[in-house]
């Protein structure tokens, strides 16, 4: 398979250090300058710092919508992982491409590079968008301000492809995600007296139970889809960090916890039967000691993703894979984002596992690049107009 067109593309990304808390503009700037030297002009939007950006692009006829190919251009961190091969250079072992991103998702944007110049050389009737964010790692930031500049323009996507790694699965859905910390106010009392202090942990620790309870409710009762791997709802509860010695009633604790809900499944009724028990815990807590409190910030959400499997996203994106099924994700994209709040329906569909993401020695299988490209042979024949 040396005849990949898309393995110098996807060398060159994974040779970018993109990790979320770096800048991505150097990237930016190289698939600027690619597109620029194909004729095609793109627009950078850059967040607050100017460190980083997202970069939109529309090749072909610019007087009707068309459908667009997303992807993030950010990476997970390294550190702490024990690498075989240096993560930033893409290393080929036993029919395997290894490399930070190279499953999660710099392939899927190497191919759409990739295949540039026969979209133009073949002219398309059809336009092709470019879309590709920053920050999707950390709370999917970068594309809210992209989606922002789309919402401005005359012309939108009819539809969008979110080459996610899915195995060349077709997925019509994915779950919303909303996480929050809680911080405890409690107050301080020598151990021995502890009827005299208000013990944040405690409190957080009832908090804690709440959410356990409350997800083996769901699990039980539902709502089911079962599209999902995981079938329902999900709460979780991941960090807990309090007190400072054995012998001090603590007057701190911090909580962070999400829950991860099915398309189907009311957030806000969600988020509200939680914030109700906050309300509970913390009138106990003031009346025992009114300088006491709980304070609960939402620290990310993104919406669910629910593409009507008959939608005619879905119908092309099938074609494309050449299969006749469809699947839903547990993980969150940028999908929910474009249709909720740009009314572009959305597939997620791209080269690669989400078993490899986010893992020391990530890799990519050259039969996955293989599919994608692919994938993207057929739109073209689909999209254009020789």
């Amino acid at each position: 398979m040396t005849d990949l067109r898309s393995r110098p593309l996807i060398e060159k990304l994974v040779g970018f250090d993109t990790t979320s808390h770096y800048s991505n503009l150097e990237l930016m700037a190289f698939v600027q300058d690619y597109l620029k030297s194909h004729g095609v002009d793109s627009q950078l939007i850059h967040d607050a710092t100017g460190t980083k950006a997202n970069l939109y692009a529309t090749l072909g006829p610019t007087d009707r919508g068309g459908i667009m190919l997303s992807g993030h251009t950010d990476v997970v961190p390294v550190d702490g992982q024990d690498w075989a091969t240096d993560p930033f250079k893409v290393t080929e072992k036993d029919g395997k491409l290894y490399g930070r991103g190279t499953s999660d998702m710099k392939s899927f944007i190497a191919i759409a590079l990739a295949y540039v110049p026969e979209f133009l050389k073949r002219g398309l009737a059809t336009p092709i968008h470019l879309a590709f964010s920053h920050d999707e790692e950390v709370g999917c930031i970068g594309v809210r301000s992209l989606i922002k500049m789309m919402n401005e323009q005359p012309i939108r996507p009819v539809m969008g492809i979110i080459g996610e790694p899915t195995s060349m699965q077709v997925c019509v859905g994915h779950k919303g995600k909303r996480s929050f910390r809680a911080i405890f106010k409690g107050k301080e009392a020598h151990s021995s007296l502890t009827p005299m202090g208000v013990n944040a942990v405690d409190y957080a620790a009832r908090l804690a139970v709440f959410l356990r309870g409350m997800a083996d409710r769901i699990a039980g009762d539902g709502p089911f889809d079962e599209l999902y791997d995981v079938a329902y709802t999900t709460v979780h509860t991941g960090v807990m960090k309090g007190g400072e010695q054995l012998n001090i009633v603590p007057g701190h604790c911090r909580m962070d916890f999400e829950f991860r809900h099915l398309p189907k499944h009311d957030p806000d009724a969600l988020q509200a039967e939680i914030m109700a028990m906050v309300g509970e815990l913390e009138a106990e807590m003031k009346a025992h000691s009114p300088e006491t409190g709980i304070e609960v910030e939402e620290l990310s959400g993104i919406p669910a993703l629910d593409t009507d499997p008959t939608d005619e996203v879905v119908t092309l994106a099938k074609q494309l894979a050449g299969r006749n099924d469809h699947a839903a994700v547990a993980f969150g994209t940028e999908a929910g984002l474009f249709q909720q709040s740009a009314g572009v329906p959305c597939v997620i569909i791209g080269p690669g596992s989400i078993n490899e993401a986010h893992k020391p020695n990530e890799f990519i299988s050259l039969d996955q690049v293989a599919k994608g490209e692919g994938f993207m042979a057929r739109l073209a024949d689909k999209v254009c107009a020789s």
